[in-house]
């Protein structure tokens, strides 16, 4: 009978926990086993039979008869004639004689120790199911509820109430959670954290972005439509580059649809995130003027080998392909793979020289040039081909050290062209 309380009992447990049967067979086998070897030492003249509908465990051990004047060398492997035929009289030497042993017979302590062992690996086959399940998910996108907030994360539980952490470093800023809101988001990373699986999400990723897409636009869920590459500021601003295997079908209209009824869902799930959708294309120059929009550029030059591009545009244009505190360039330049210079279109024809900004280190601080090296203004032209305002947005330097390096280059461009006049 306590082998039919064990096996049921566990059996009972490991349902609850969705184990299969095989499984739980298997799990069952390995325990008894592991307690065999501590009764005998050995297993391997032991057969274990389970039936797990029934609830029965039966376990028979098989020893080899020798004579009763033989040296037993192995009590568990080994049985004297005459002991044998008290249980079944037309046994001989050399066959085998087979035994059932019950669960009484390892002791009460054992019994206990086979429980919790029981237990413990159906918790462990539990996590190692867990880890695996949302290993094989990363990249993709969940929706989960929100079962509390945290200063550091949200904890959210999936359909079958396991726990999944949402960072705070990964909420878009103007997320808001609530107890009992339904979240989606991608399935970041998987680890194990103190023997425990920790399934981490994203809403900040740029792939969640991409798999949105997929969910909203059926010609991306169909691959008509590939999103080439997604750059994000979450939240705030988001570039796009899909493209069309069907010359008939436009990507960008496709992604956006009739008065961007398609895109609007996207937008309103990253919280009125902004979001450009671009024509990719293999011509880098042709890129570069559409990942800049809205801004219309005038010209595209590039140089390869410090992978950089040179784009020029009229005065009114500078401001729009900068963007707020530099955020339009700088996802541009993210979704294109180089740093892109800007210059204003006349400015390239007010000086014939130009000046390294090395040579006015006698006169600005050496931390100051550095500054404008660390934006690619490397020249006093590349500094005056923007704005004052340009350049506040653009450096992290005050005003009053902006407004004299505009000054000391200003002065020594005329006084050059003082020095170049010919004298009447």
């Amino acid at each position: 009978m306590e082998s039919v309380s064990l096996i049921d009992s566990f059996s009972e447990f490991a349902s609850r926990k969705k184990i299969d049967r095989p499984t739980m067979i298997r799990i069952l086998e390995d325990v008894f086993r592991t307690v065999i070897r501590k009764k005998y030492r050995s297993d391997e003249n032991i057969d274990i039979i389970i039936n797990i509908e029934k609830g029965d465990l039966e376990i028979w051990r098989y020893r080899q008869i020798v004579e009763d004047d033989a040296e037993i060398v192995d009590k568990n492997m080994q049985i004297k004639l005459s002991e044998a035929r008290k249980f079944e009289e037309d046994l001989e030497v050399g066959e085998d004689f087979a035994e059932i042993v019950t669960i009484e017979s390892f002791g009460r302590r054992l019994v206990q120790t086979a429980r919790q062992t029981l237990i413990q690996k159906v918790r462990d086959l539990e996590k190692d199911l867990l880890f695996q399940k949302y290993k094989d998910l990363v990249g993709d996108i969940v929706t989960c509820e929100v079962y509390q907030t945290l200063r550091r994360e949200t904890i959210l539980i999936d359909a079958e109430g396991k726990e999944l952490s949402l960072p705070y470093s990964e909420k878009i800023r103007k997320d808001h959670f609530h107890k009992g809101d339904m979240v989606r988001a991608i399935v970041h990373r998987v680890e194990f954290q103190n023997n425990n699986p920790r399934i981490l999400l994203s809403r900040t990723s740029p792939l969640f972005l991409a798999k949105l897409f997929e969910l909203e636009i059926p010609e991306v869920a169909d691959g008509i439509i590939t999103v080439k590459k997604v750059v994000r500021d979450p939240g705030e601003r988001a570039k796009v580059a899909v493209e069309s295997y069907d010359d008939r079908i436009d990507p960008v209209g496709a992604c956006v649809g009739m008065k961007g009824s398609r895109i609007h869902a996207i937008v309103r799930e990253l919280k009125n995130e902004n979001i450009d959708v671009i024509n990719y294309t293999a011509n880098l120059e042709l890129l570069i003027a559409r990942a800049l929009s809205p801004a219309k550029v005038t010209n595209v030059q590039l140089d390869d080998e410090d992978r950089r591009a040179i784009v020029t545009l009229k005065r009114d244009q500078i401001s729009l392909a900068i963007g707020k505190g530099g955020q339009n360039i700088r996802l541009a330049s993210d979704l294109v793979g180089l740093e892109i210079d800007v210059f204003r279109e006349e400015a390239l024809e007010e000086y014939e020289e130009d000046i390294d900004l090395d040579e006015f280190k006698d006169v600005i601080e050496d931390w100051v040039v550095d500054e404008f090296r660390r934006v690619g203004l490397d020249t006093a032209k590349a500094v005056l081909d923007y704005s004052r305002e340009d350049l506040l947005v653009r450096v992290d330097l005050e005003e009053e050290t902006i407004d004299f390096v505009l000054e000391t280059i200003k002065r020594e461009f005329e006084e050059n062209e003082s020095e170049a006049e010919p004298e009447g």
